[in-house]
């Protein structure tokens, strides 16, 4: 588990095919955060969670299957790409964002990003099937950073994004038509799985009179 604060932006500096995955090998620049990794140790990437398979001074590499691929920007990624960092979260840790998983529901892009003063708003579209999962002031994980929904259209939602976070995580290198990895509210997820239950069981409207209401013990 992970709370989309970025710890580190990390550089990819080796992505090796093998079968259908990949192993990426991840350079990190903060060493007091990243030091005493160890393999099989959880990592987000971009906002996806890896395993450590193998590490070194000042890098760790982790294998990237294709169930990962299909579902996020991994496969997209080469030599030199900045990517965001997070090692999973402690028991005492602080939880600074909000629960992330690091299972990334899908890949999306990046629609408009306009500049308001100190401050900058990422208007990202996302697929039709993910309307349920996304409310306005609710949290959503962009990248691996948790971020608030500030405004939210029918296929499209805007986060605000203050100057630290613009300025340490990989936010700055985004433009129009960029593309990044989505996770919506655990939370939020759970809620619509219940009330989609409940409805699918519950009879429709029309049906219910009192010889219902009695046969249901009412």
């Amino acid at each position: 588990m992970f709370t989309g604060i970025i710890k580190d932006v990390g550089r990819v500096r080796g992505v090796v095919r093998q079968k259908g995955g990949l192993r990426l090998r991840v350079h990190y620049t903060n060493p007091a955060e990243f030091s005493n990794l160890s393999i099989d140790e959880s990592v987000s990437i971009n906002g996806a969670c890896q395993t450590v398979v193998a590490l070194g001074e000042g890098w760790f590499e982790v294998d990237t299957v294709e169930e990962t691929l299909s579902k996020t920007t991994l496969g997209e990624i080469g030599n030199g790409s900045l990517v965001n960092l997070e090692r999973a979260v402690r028991p005492l840790d602080r939880l600074g964002g909000h629960f992330v998983l690091g299972h990334v529901d899908c890949a999306a892009s990046v629609h408009e990003i306009r500049e308001l003063g100190s401050s900058r708003e990422l208007w990202i579209s996302f697929p039709e099937t993910f309307t349920p999962f996304i409310v306005s002031a609710g949290s959503i994980t962009i990248d691996g950073i948790s971020l608030t929904v500030a405004k939210l259209d029918r296929l499209r939602f805007a986060a605000a994004v203050i100057p630290y976070t613009f300025a340490h995580t990989t936010i700055n290198d985004l433009k129009a038509g960029s593309r990044v990895n989505l996770e919506f509210d655990i939370l939020g997820k759970y809620v619509a799985r219940q009330l989609g239950m409940r409805s699918s069981s519950a009879p429709e409207a029309s049906t219910i009179n009192e010889a219902w209401l009695l046969d249901q013990g009412f």
